[in-house]
């Protein structure tokens, strides 16, 4: 299988890392041959975490500039930082609640409007699916549910790998099991909403 390769960006705290280790499961749950790659940074103080995924056969978990198949951003600049990665036809999958950058906050550079960057998202590629998840994940039960809003949007664009029953599995035997019922609720309504764009 040519692999399909997932760029999964944000800060430190987001639940990045976890995300990728539910969909790389997953797809071994699936048969499907999986290389990841993480990059920390300083996650510790809300630093750049980057992972890359490939499902299918690849040799190195590395994607190429302009050959991800899907880019999930966690926070809205992150997104920028990564469209090297995309294609024009790459999905986005991108939070529009944005994590203040701590080299901002104390500056007079102010963090550009969310909508600005969103028309630059969709200035370079075709599909960009924005969601607040954020809003989604507290109304869910817990905002530390955003990563599994998100991984619900993931799975609902075209093409997607790992079929949902697959992701759900890997969900229970991966995540807290008391937290399984907020991020199975958190889920569903990223799914839904990606689903209805």
């Amino acid at each position: 299988m040519e692999p399909y390769n997932i760029y999964i960006c944000g800060v430190g705290g987001q639940g990045i890392i976890k995300t990728s280790i539910v969909m790389g499961e997953a797809a071994m749950k699936s048969n499907l041959s999986v290389v990841l790659s993480e990059i920390h940074g300083m996650s510790q103080r809300g630093g750049v975490v980057s992972t890359e995924l490939k499902i299918g056969d690849s040799r190195s978990p590395i994607i190429d500039n302009g050959s991800a198949d899907l880019l999930i951003a966690f926070e809205p600049i992150e997104a920028l930082r990564a469209i090297s990665k995309a294609s024009e036809d790459t999905y986005i999958i991108v939070n529009t609640s944005p994590i203040m950058p701590f080299n901002i906050l104390g500056s007079t550079i102010p963090y550009p409007e969310v909508s600005a960057v969103l028309k630059e998202l969709q200035s370079k590629v075709k599909r960009v699916i924005a969601v607040d998840a954020e809003k989604i994940a507290k109304e869910s039960g817990d905002v530390l549910s955003l990563n599994m809003v998100l991984l619900g949007g993931a799975i609902a664009v075209e093409n997607f790998p790992i079929n949902k029953e697959t992701i759900i599995e890997s969900m229970k035997a991966n995540l807290p099991q008391k937290s399984i019922p907020i991020n199975m609720n958190a889920f569903k309504k990223g799914f839904e909403f990606a689903s209805s764009k």
